[in-house]
């Protein structure tokens, strides 16, 4: 089990796929979205969770005031898993849930999101994660911010040329990187939103 750690759900437990994912840990998670949410990137933004297993970081987003999550993921047994922890949290239209591989849903989906979260398998071949990365860097709005989550022992995050890099640290095992589109001002840290924020370290 894992939980919400804070916001309107603070405090509730979150079911996770038996086997197949990897949660993002209680302690990278509150260094993400405490950073995200001093700089008010989250009130009212439209978040996508990109291979969400158990939907943890979209939905810890909608606790602390994103208005909503789109979770993509291909296993059926996580989809299940998260489909069941949005219910029980009572997140009805906030949410939505589709269950197919990140680069098909990319293909198809034209939506722009203020917060795009990427939580790959750590083996996941660099090529592959350069591709989806790729893939993902035109939904993002400007203003906007992609967080990937990897192993820090993969080294650099391979973004694409459409994203600056702005932060990048490692916790253990799991480096957290930031990039924002690079059409954006130029920034030291992730400052500057769609809603006007900003964020320090």
């Amino acid at each position: 089990m894992t939980r919400i750690i804070a916001g309107r759900w603070g405090g509730r437990r979150l079911a996770v796929p038996p086997r197949g994912t990897r949660p993002t840990t209680d302690r990278v998670r509150e260094a993400v979205f405490s950073r995200l949410d001093h700089g008010d990137f989250l009130r009212g933004a439209r978040v996508l969770d990109l291979f969400a297993g158990s939907g943890a970081l979209g939905l810890e987003a909608l606790s602390r005031g994103a208005a909503h999550a789109t979770l993509v993921e291909a296993d059926s047994r996580a989809a299940s898993v998260l489909r069941a922890n949005a219910r029980d949290l009572g997140a009805g239209d906030a949410v939505r849930i589709a269950k197919e591989r990140v680069r098909a849903f990319l293909s198809r989906d034209g939506s722009p999101y203020d917060i795009i979260l990427l939580d790959p398998p750590y083996d996941i071949a660099r090529d592959e994660l350069a591709a989806v990365l790729a893939e993902a860097a035109p939904h993002l709005a400007q203003g906007g911010v992609m967080v990937l989550e990897w192993s820090s022992r993969a080294g650099s995050a391979p973004w694409p040329d459409a994203l600056a890099q702005t932060a990048s640290k490692a916790y253990g095992e799991t480096a957290i990187h930031y990039a924002e589109p690079r059409g954006d001002a130029p920034h030291a840290e992730l400052e500057g939103t769609a809603h006007g924020g900003s964020v320090e370290a």
